[in-house]
């Protein structure tokens, strides 16, 4: 594997800048009423964050050779999907968090009633910035990428990772067990903004999709075991949330199941795997291999 780097090239930092100022003019202003509501969509939009979700939209189309407006659209979209996840993950009925970002979680600050609003608020108007993207001129286009989203979102997404996740709590889990809930809990919505570059950059290659996806998959399992890693590691001020709250909790992690040492050698491996699906793109790729080494080396 090509050494890690903890930290991202300057084009990349610009993107995350893109995607900062995108997802400011998306969302509604915080003036308008329901003013509450739309403050607390802001805030656990707009407080900070890795963007790794946007990176991979816009790495995806520039790996298929488009750089333009049309992938903004798709960029936010995912990252305030992700927002809205956060949100409810964070509720004292889930993961009853009191830290997000190195801040009080959206509930602390607004109430629990209108964290649930927000969260419900930003899953719709992640789909109708999506439905407007200028990508789906094409209506099938269009519909797919809809699709997509919705798939990474749902029963087989991120709900039903989260269900396996609270099933999970005090049981010992298989690591083929523990890789399917992550796969869906996380692991689908990182797939889905590869998916969503290339299908807004204008792919219809299912062979090159097929890739991307694989990449996808290797790239959000990586994502999560560098997370159970830093839970162990990591201090709450450096990570932005409880450090060592997973433990505490009981839940299955990857070091909990395979331990410490081979949770690192499936860093590893994960990553190589990732690097392999796209090794046919060359140089165009380099952005998504970047994002790829980054996921298991960040500090946060």
């Amino acid at each position: 594997m090509t050494p890690a780097s903890t930290d991202l090239p300057a084009p990349l930092k610009a993107l995350a800048g893109r995607a900062d100022d995108a997802l400011a003019r998306a969302l509604p202003g915080d003036d308008l009423p329901p003013a509450e509501l739309h403050r607390a969509m802001r805030y656990a939009v707009l407080g900070g964050g890795k963007r790794l979700r946007p990176l991979l939209v816009y790495a995806a189309g520039h790996a298929l050779g488009s750089d333009g407006p049309v992938l903004d659209a798709p960029a936010c979209a995912v990252e305030i999907i992700h927002a809205y996840s956060l949100v409810h993950d964070d509720l004292p009925a889930m993961d009853d968090d009191a830290l997000r970002r190195g801040r009080p979680t959206c509930h602390i600050v607004f109430g629990e009633a209108m964290a649930i609003l927000a969260g419900d608020a930003l899953q719709a108007l992640a789909f109708e910035i999506l439905a407007q993207s200028p990508a789906g001129d094409d209506p099938t286009q269009r519909i797919t990428m809809l699709r997509t989203l919705g798939a990474a979102c749902g029963a087989e997404g991120m709900a039903g990772g989260q269900a396996f996740d609270l099933s999970a709590v005090g049981r010992k889990l298989t690591l083929e067990e523990l890789e399917r809930m992550h796969a869906y809990k996380t692991g689908a919505l990182i797939r889905a903004s590869v998916r969503l570059g290339a299908l807004a950059a204008g792919c219809r290659d299912e062979a090159l999709l097929a890739r991307l996806d694989r990449y996808g998959h290797a790239v959000g399992l990586a994502f999560q075991v560098r997370d159970d890693i830093l839970d162990i590691e990591g201090e709450s001020a450096v990570i932005g949330k409880t450090a060592g709250k997973d433990a505490a909790a009981d839940k299955p992690t990857f070091p909990s199941i395979i331990g410490l040492d081979a949770s690192r050698a499936r860093l590893v491996a994960l990553v190589d795997e990732a690097l392999d699906a796209i090794a046919p793109l060359g140089e165009r790729g380099e952005w998504l291999a970047e994002l790829a080494r980054y996921s298991a080396a960040r500090g946060h």
